[in-house]
């Protein structure tokens, strides 16, 4: 494997005193890229693009100008994020050729700080599903065993910062999709608060969910990314203000922090040896002076099922604009404006997407709508109050990320019911907007346990601040 990066702030500093050059550092993850493409992790290239901007860098520095906070650090974004330099097809066939005509808002707000794209990694397409075996291009291996799923649906992206193809990579988190994937991997994922980063530019799956989030090494590096890309965004209504102080200004304290161990998560649905890791965990904070204690929330065993009634609808509607007519997929063969929508549909959108459109348009039509759509939302509204009332208790939530280790390749595909499962610990912070982060927690027969740490709704910065505590005390 190839050497670790450093840190993304020490990388940045390198190379704005002019010890490091932004030119090497990309070289140094297009080689990479190359060299692990058994892995098949990253869709497209921008490497003339990022050659060009690390050698625009690299001249500021020389000439004395000043190049932002990410300096020539090289990432990785998932190819649901509009970017210049490759096309976006969020691993869809109906979006293969797309050439973004501007970029996403973190797109944006990191380049503006140095950052430098070097390639959009692999997803289940249009972000549907929970192991990147989805997508319509390829399906990404487990950086630690090529046996496995590395999660989904930013499988790509956790297996590009592991297999070292970047320091960091960017992912969207609509249901788990960041925390499943680091979990599955061995990587930081932070899902923010809803709204904390801008979704603009960025192609929308369910949108009262979809937030956008780092995968990194570790949980320093993931606020070094955070610190740039959040805050308003005018070109995003759902934003909301960032935190007054920067988020990599972390103390990393655990003693006297009040953390509940959810019950529900705790099961006998939970690997018995995954569970075993997390009570191992869950001891050493308390040991380093948390005040833990058992937090039920009752209705939480019935957020994935509410979860996959209002997100299908959303996407529903959605994927509507795909109609072969204005960008995208058009079938070349049809002769009528009906043969064009058919036709480009059942040929451009994969079996998972067909899926969801059906689930979503029969839960909003006539008849349906109040019998499963209106019951999910108000069940929505009372999970929103159970997690209200447990944080008058504690600071912050604890449990596992997901129910197992990575399972292997194939194993969910005929199954999906099987697969939606996988989500059944991280659905939660989506439904509620809360944010939530997952740490690496130790491994079973090789393959990394992911702990998940959950806060109240704009207190991104003090979940940081835990879970920098929470991996110092794991190591």
């Amino acid at each position: 494997m190839t050497s670790q990066w450093e840190p993304i702030t020490v990388l940045a500093a390198k190379v704005q005193a002019g010890e490091a050059k932004a030119v090497d550092l990309v070289e140094r993850a297009l080689t990479t890229i190359q060299k692990k493409q058994e892995f098949d992790v990253v869709i497209a290239l921008a490497a003339q693009r990022a050659r060009e901007r690390a050698t625009e860098i690299d001249a500021k520095v020389a000439a004395g100008e000043s190049v932002g906070r990410l300096a020539g650090v090289p990432f990785i974004a998932k190819d649901n994020f509009l970017t210049f330099g490759s096309e976006t097809t969020a691993a869809s066939n109906i979006l293969k050729g797309f050439e973004a005509p501007y970029q996403a808002t973190a797109i944006e707000r990191l380049e503006a700080e140095g950052a430098v794209c070097v390639a959009k990694a692999n997803l289940d397409a249009f972000a549907h599903g929970s192991s990147t075996e989805n997508s319509d291009f390829m399906v990404t291996k487990n950086p630690h065993n090529k046996t496995k799923v590395p999660g989904g649906s930013s499988g790509g992206s956790a297996a590009a910062v592991i297999l070292d193809m970047a320091p960091f990579a960017l992912g969207t988190d609509t249901g788990g999709s960041i925390r499943l994937p680091a979990a599955f991997c061995g990587a930081v994922g932070l899902k923010p608060t809803y709204g904390l980063v801008s979704r603009s530019g960025v192609v929308a799956m369910a949108s009262s969910t979809d937030v956008i989030g780092p995968l990194t090494r570790t949980v320093e590096d993931t606020a070094a990314v955070l610190d740039v890309i959040a805050g308003r965004d005018e070109l995003d209504s759902t934003t909301i203000d960032r935190d007054k102080n920067p988020y990599v200004d972390l103390g990393g304290h655990v003693a006297g922090k009040k953390v509940g161990v959810i019950k529900e998560y705790m099961t006998d649905g939970l690997d018995k040896e995954v569970k075993k890791q997390v009570e191992v965990a869950i001891d050493k904070l308390r040991a380093a002076g948390a005040e833990v204690t058992e937090v039920s929330l009752p209705s939480l065993s019935l957020a994935l099922a509410c979860y996959y009634i209002i997100m299908p609808a959303e996407v529903s509607s959605n994927l509507s604009r795909y109609d072969g007519q204005r960008y995208g997929f058009s079938h070349p063969d049809a002769k009528s404006l009906d043969d064009s929508y058919n036709w480009s549909r059942s040929e451009g959108f994969g079996k998972e997407a067909k899926r969801r459109i059906m689930i979503g348009t029969y839960v909003l039509s006539s008849g349906y709508y109040d019998a499963y759509y209106n019951k999910a939302q108000k069940l929505r509204t009372k999970l929103i109050n159970e997690l209200n009332d447990a944080f008058k208790k504690v600071d912050f939530l604890i449990g596992p990320t997901a129910p197992s280790t990575a399972f292997a390749i194939g194993a969910n595909v005929k199954d999906p019911l099987q697969m939606y499962l996988t989500d059944i610990m991280t659905v939660g912070a989506n439904l509620t907007g809360i944010p939530a982060i997952s740490i690496p927690a130790g491994m079973v027969q090789n393959m990394p346990v992911g702990l998940q740490l959950m806060a109240p709704q704009r207190r991104d910065r003090a979940l940081l601040e835990l879970a920098l505590g929470t991996e110092k005390i794991l190591g």
